[in-house]
């Protein structure tokens, strides 16, 4: 079991005085939500929590940031994550409860407040999880992709820091901002398409150096291919798999571009020559496969992806820690 630290009571406990206190007559949506706090920024939006008045309960709050709350564009965007989110009904997704627009007209919307560790705080503490503990993270977010893919979404940004692990065995994949989806007929959406940031703007940090989310692109994805398909996801999550095993990211560089080009043209470094610690061979070809630079040669389907995590690797890794 991964340890978690409690949530406050006054999030999570149940008291009477706040079940049955009276509903007003006439309920104003305006004065709803109150005692926001900032939990969380992205490029363009804000994460607050904040307490639904009407069923006593704090929920997650999400709008965009003031300099974007005016851009139509911006404002499509996020109303298209609260509807994806919302559409998407799996034990893997976080549950969307209301769209609005509050008292100066910016869309909003509102979710599940689940309180935990993101992949990548896991990660930066490594040594204190063992493999089956990981990867069960892993299957749970192979098994939410494989619910969008199956209803015609593609998630298109796959990283440690969108994948969060809750106290009560959650595992939930964050952040559907920049999913991809398609007419009925599955021709390409053109208008309210959204497009990702410049890749300058979401992985540089103030001294250059290159982090985040460009190590888990596509290289489809960073030559920006219209044609682009579910097929980046499993490619982004083989970089996640290829992190939890060997401790490294799959693309190398201190710089963007040095990045860059090692997603587009780089086959990542066997597992014996990154790390000490023994990578089951089925996981380690598993991740590599995920990881081909032509989608054609990576796993079709996360069909096909799930019924080879769910085969025997364990064994493998005890006989190597039982010699």
């Amino acid at each position: 079991m991964l340890d978690f630290p409690e949530p406050p009571k006054s999030y999570s406990s149940v008291f009477l005085e706040e079940t049955d206190k009276p509903l007003p007559e006439k309920i104003d949506p305006r004065t709803r939500y109150a005692f926001f706090s900032t939990i969380a920024k992205g490029g363009k939006s804000l994460i607050k929590s904040c307490k639904d008045l009407h069923l006593s309960r704090f929920i997650c709050y999400k709008t965009l940031k003031p300099e974007f709350a005016d851009d139509e564009v911006e404002q499509q965007r996020l109303i298209r994550e609260a509807r994806v989110s919302a559409m998407l009904q799996h034990p893997n997704t976080i549950p969307t409860y209301e769209l609005g627009r509050d008292s100066r007209g910016h869309p909003y919307f509102t979710m599940k407040l689940v309180h935990g560790y993101t992949l990548r705080e896991l990660l930066n503490y490594r040594e204190r999880y063992d493999l089956t503990q990981l990867m069960e993270l892993v299957l749970q977010v192979a098994n939410a992709l494989q619910y969008a893919h199956t209803h015609g979404v593609a998630h298109r940004d796959i990283k440690p820091e969108n994948i969060l692990a809750g106290p009560y065995g959650e595992v939930l994949l964050l952040d559907w901002g920049l999913a991809k989806v398609w007419h009925p007929d599955g021709s390409n959406a053109n208008e309210g398409e959204p497009k990702p940031a410049p890749i300058k703007d979401i992985t540089l940090t103030g001294q250059g150096a290159a982090q985040g989310t460009a190590h888990y692109m596509s290289p489809e994805q960073i030559q920006k291919d219209p044609n682009i398909d579910h097929r980046t996801d499993v490619y982004s999550l083989g970089a996640v798999l290829y992190e939890i095993l060997c401790g490294e990211t799959s693309a190398s560089g201190e710089k963007l571009h040095e990045v860059i080009e090692s997603v587009q043209s780089d086959t990542p470094a066997e597992h014996k020559d990154v790390t000490r610690q023994h990578v089951p061979r089925l996981l380690n070809d598993l991740a590599m496969k995920c990881l081909s630079k032509d989608p054609g040669d990576r796993f079709q389907t996360m069909d096909e992806l799930l019924m080879l995590l769910q085969q025997d690797w364990r064994s493998d890794l005890k006989r190597y820690t039982d010699k």
